[in-house]
């Protein structure tokens, strides 16, 4: 595989919350720039087409994601039937699920028990979603994935905002100043974030542990991310003639390209 296992800070348990807060704020800034939500209701509404699902179940929602935008968006061009979106994490954090089961929209939801992506026969049914966190799993971890959405015979979307195209030694060479854009954009990103709290501000400006943090993480990924042939072989044992897999460019309505998706979903529904 081309896909290189590198470490990510927000992967360990000892990371603080409120740095790992920080970057993920600042990740939802990124998402909002480049336009993800759109991609994504698009890809979403396109699986709807296919299979009929009015749940999506989120998997390793951390704090949010783009996906409350995202089912917002939708909800708001599909009048007829809404969709409801289901939050779910290994780990998730109860004053989150607080916060987002107490406010105002009646269509997102936080799960407050654990729940494994390895494992979806015991996840809600609905449409499961991995934004731009498949490339955390190691390959037995994602292929166990894939193979359980196969196995549940429930429908699934993978999207990953960036794409391994670099060679691991260019990658190598540039990194000094890939760090160094990445970490001027979080500064300059920082007040757009949504939630901004003074411990962001702190961490950001005085003591610049997030800036470093999340340059790091965001070149990681892309080391991280797997490639068309990487998912090839992960699907290599799964493919049968009652379940379909797409592995594909994704395209904002301008027709650029923004990442890239792996949609799999039953033939008999």
């Amino acid at each position: 595989m081309k896909r290189k296992e590198l470490f990510e800070f927000e992967d360990f348990s000892w990371f603080p919350s409120s740095i790992r807060t920080g970057m993920t704020n600042l990740i939802l800034v990124l998402h909002k720039m480049m336009g993800t939500t759109e991609v994504i209701s698009s890809l979403i509404i396109d699986l709807q087409k296919k299979v009929h699902f009015n749940a999506i179940i989120d998997l390793g929602s951390g704090s949010g994601g783009p996906m409350p935008e995202v089912i917002n968006y939708i909800n708001e061009k599909e009048k007829e039937a809404k969709l409801n979106l289901l939050l779910t994490d290994l780990h998730p954090n109860p004053k989150l699920v607080k916060k987002t089961n107490t406010n105002d929209n009646e269509f997102v939801n936080y799960h407050n028990e654990s729940i494994n992506a390895a494992n979806l026969l015991e996840a809600p049914k609905g449409l499961k979603t991995m934004i731009a966190s498949f490339h955390h799993m190691n390959p037995e971890i994602a292929k166990n994935i894939l193979q359980s959405a196969l196995k549940s015979n429930q429908p699934i979307l993978i999207y990953e905002l960036a794409k391994n195209n670099v060679p691991f030694i260019i990658w190598v060479l540039l990194l000094p100043i890939s760090l160094s854009i990445l970490i001027i954009m979080s500064l300059l990103m920082t007040p757009f974030s949504k939630n901004l709290t003074v411990t962001q501000l702190l961490f950001t400006y005085l003591v610049p542990i997030i800036p470093l943090a999340y340059a790091w993480d965001g070149q990681a990924s892309l080391m991280r991310t797997y490639t068309f042939e990487d998912i090839e072989l992960l699907l290599i044992d799964l493919k049968t003639t009652n379940y379909n897999w797409e592995i594909n460019d994704a395209f904002k309505e301008n027709g650029k390209k923004l990442g890239y998706y792996v949609k799999g979903y039953p033939l008999d529904k």
